[in-house]
């Protein structure tokens, strides 16, 4: 019985799926097969299906890998001394990819295959749900901690979280810069969740009633 290298087997996986996300984000999950696939990784298809049985699985397991890396970060953010600290940790891990060329293609793959796919869709939704979790823990203790913020922690959390994910969708714009974009995102979300910070603008007025 031949005995497999766990190292040597998480190596290849990992060329496997780095050379499929290349292919998704250029063809799109119908455009994209496994004969291509197996092209651009240099490899035979039995040694892809060996990995993996299909070309669904390839593409759920290059954001089912996302889902431990996420939670490790939620982890270490909602154990910052300060909050802020945590919120400021969580987004940095969140934006780490934004400025990968690859990234128009596979959100455009993502938002096509979570309208498709039941099971890639509840994969999407349990990471996008931890990842809210640790924001809503986060601006919860900053409430706690009598910071004015400018709408209920809850909602700061969702502003946060669809701030992020809009920074994703809008990578594929003629005029996106990841480096720009990112700066700016980071000055909104101090805004939300510091108001007293110097420079910062003041929090919309509620509408009568609220």
């Amino acid at each position: 019985m031949r005995t497999v290298n766990p190292e040597e087997h998480a190596r290849k996986r990992a060329h496997i799926l780095d050379a499929a996300a290349q292919e998704f984000a250029a063809y799109g999950v119908d455009g994209t097969s496994t004969a291509r696939i197996c092209r651009a990784a240099g490899i035979g298809s039995g040694t892809l299906f060996h990995y993996f049985a299909t070309k669904r699985d390839i593409f759920h397991a290059l954001f089912a890998d996302d889902v431990p890396r996420n939670a490790e970060a939620c982890a270490r953010a909602i154990a910052q001394d300060r909050p802020e600290d945590g919120i400021r940790l969580l987004v940095d891990h969140l934006l780490t990819d934004l400025a990968d060329p690859l990234v128009p293609g596979l959100a455009a793959a993502v938002v096509f295959q979570v309208n498709r796919d039941e099971e890639f869709a509840r994969l999407i939704m349990a990471d996008t749900a931890q990842v809210r979790t640790a924001l809503e823990t986060l601006t919860q203790r900053l409430a706690d901690a009598g910071r004015p913020l400018p709408f209920p922690p809850e909602r700061v959390a969702t502003w946060i979280q669809g701030l992020v994910d809009a920074a994703y969708l809008s990578a594929g714009e003629p005029d996106f810069d990841a480096t720009t974009h990112a700066a700016e995102l980071r000055q909104i979300i101090t805004w939300l969740t510091s108001t007293d910070t110097p420079g910062a603008a003041s929090p919309p007025t509620p509408p009568p009633g609220t």
